[in-house]
């Protein structure tokens, strides 16, 4: 199945016509890991669904294969976003397999390194909007209503789609339905998607979204909108599913981000780390079988890992020297 590209494995769940011609890279099937000594220190059995095992690095790839197959089938001439980085790596890989110009707007000084390098050598053509990403976010849908651009943030009702997939997948890999599936709340966009598809699959788990505290500043980039785009979907949807928001601290998230790297060796994007910090606040039973939703690598964000952690030692080449400090 792994060679199968995702759009063609859930065809019969997705939006697609026998005329789509479909865009992918690889998508999907990515691995869902235990993780024993989280769930010996929280209490919990806890899985990690690894979404940083998609071709850009991020679940973001999920819904695009979709997006971007269906703006071909309609006749597309070009693709825009607003992101804090993951969407615009997705976008600009997509587009470039598709053959499309792809726009991106991005908040100025708000996207980490790693993914700036990605959308900049897909051939994006990036531009750096001096506000937020609201305000970017704004601007690509007013210049997606003129006709010239095809939206493909998660506004964008194929994006949701394409993303309901890691639903599907959980539900197989794990033979059955967790209790509870714990995922970062940025825009909502995802939230909604994993609740779509465990809907349709008629197993709807209780969905724990988790948010940082400080939304307009937070360290965890990915997750750093003020006003999620979906939020009134995500309520509707977490009341649907007896869930709720987790609202954590930067000092949490990036506890659980060295945690997941340090004890699972998942080395992820801070944001990524969100439902694994989210799980200390959630005042779960003992024993609740929990899936953590890991959304991005770590190489997203590689300033962050430099920054977090104690650099190098140097040392000379004699073994007495190298003991001493190992």
């Amino acid at each position: 199945m792994a060679n199968t590209p995702l759009a063609e494995r859930y065809r019969d769940r997705l939006p697609l016509t026998a005329a789509t011609p479909i865009v992918t890279l690889g998508e999907g099937d990515t691995p869902l890991l235990p993780a024993p000594r989280l769930s010996a220190s929280l209490g919990l059995e806890v899985w990690l669904k690894w979404e940083g095992q998609n071709p850009t690095g991020s679940f973001k790839d999920r819904g695009m294969t979709v997006a971007v197959s269906k703006a071909l089938e309609e006749g597309a001439q070009a693709v825009i976003c607003a992101s804090t980085g993951n969407t615009a790596a997705s976008a600009a890989a997509y587009a470039a397999r598709a053959g499309l110009p792809a726009l991106v707007l991005q908040p100025a000084g708000a996207v980490a390194i790693g993914k700036l390098a990605q959308a900049r050598a897909l051939g994006a053509r990036l531009l750096e909007v001096r506000g937020s990403f609201d305000e970017a976010l704004a601007v690509a849908r007013e210049l997606a209503s003129r006709g010239t651009h095809v939206l493909v943030n998660s506004l964008n009702p194929y994006r949701i789609e394409g993303q309901k997939t890691a639903a599907l997948e959980i539900l197989e890999q794990l033979g059955g339905q967790p209790h509870v599936v714990a995922l970062p709340y940025g825009g909502g966009g995802n939230t909604c998607a994993y609740v779509k598809g465990f809907e349709e699959a008629g197993r709807l788990p209780r969905m724990l979204a988790v948010e940082a505290s400080n939304r307009d500043n937070t360290a965890a980039s990915a997750i750093r909108i003020a006003d999620p785009a979906h939020a009134a979907e995500v309520a509707a949807a977490l009341e649907r599913s007896r869930g709720r928001v987790v609202t954590v601290s930067d000092e949490a998230i990036l506890d659980a981000w060295r945690a997941l790297a340090q004890e699972e060796g998942i080395f992820c994007e801070p944001a990524s780390a969100a439902g694994v910090a989210g799980l200390a606040h959630a005042e779960l039973e003992p024993g609740t079988r929990v899936v953590c939703v890991v959304t991005g690598h770590g190489l997203k964000d590689p300033e962050a890992a430099v920054r977090l952690t104690p650099p190098p030692l140097a040392v000379d080449p004699d073994p007495d020297a190298i003991a001493a400090l190992a």
